[in-house]
């Protein structure tokens, strides 16, 4: 299960963060798209070492370096950039993901990206009018990219997990479900628990 950070201001963000991080969350996704480099490096410095591996940067991605970092999300501008200038991308990065909104764009990904996020699958809870415009549980029947793990982002709660997972997701990416809750740790414990309940049953 991956869970990318609160675009705008959370108060005791970075202690919510390493409660998460404490309860096992494998990857967190460090999106902070109106943080300079400066305001990054200091939210970065924040976060204990032990969990430096878990973060994957969405930008500033020349400061992961300096951070242990070896995670970069590129958004699909970023991607088609970094297949024009791959020079441009050329830092120390063991692990690629990238976003994705069509099962062809998905099918189209090289095998470079571990893993891409397909979206919206449900109407997003973080964003206002952001909803799926094609059925994307039709559409991955569709899939032919089998090297690239396929992540759902959009309108994805405790109430739907198994179901995106039953209809062939291999893992989910939380956002609005967990940042607009009132309590966020016990709403990723939830649904940490069903996500976890249903790939058990599958081995």
């Amino acid at each position: 299960m991956i869970l990318i950070t609160n675009p705008f201001f959370v108060e005791d963000e970075i202690d919510i963060l390493h409660s998460f991080l404490e309860e096992g969350l494998p990857l967190l996704h460090v999106r902070k798209p109106d943080f300079s480099e400066l305001e990054m490096a200091q939210f970065i410095d924040q976060i204990k070492l032990e969990f430096r591996a878990n973060l994957v940067l969405h930008n500033h991605h020349h400061l992961a370096e300096d951070f242990g970092i070896e995670r970069f999300h590129f958004s699909e501008k970023e991607r088609n950039n970094l297949v024009q200038s791959p020079a441009r991308f050329s830092k120390p990065c063991r692990y690629k993901s990238t976003s994705t909104h069509s099962i062809s764009d998905f099918n189209s990904l090289s095998t470079e990206f571990n893993y891409a996020f397909l979206s919206p699958v449900f109407k997003s809870i973080s964003k206002e009018n952001y909803h799926p415009e094609k059925d994307l549980f039709k559409e991955i029947k569709s899939r032919k990219n089998h090297q690239t793990k396929m992540v759902a982002l959009g309108g994805i709660d405790s109430e739907n997990i198994q179901k995106v997972l039953e209809k062939g997701f291999d893992d989910v990416a939380l956002l609005g479900s967990i940042w607009k809750n009132e309590n966020p740790l016990k709403q990723f414990k939830l649904c940490q628990q069903i996500a976890l309940s249903y790939l058990q049953s599958q081995v």
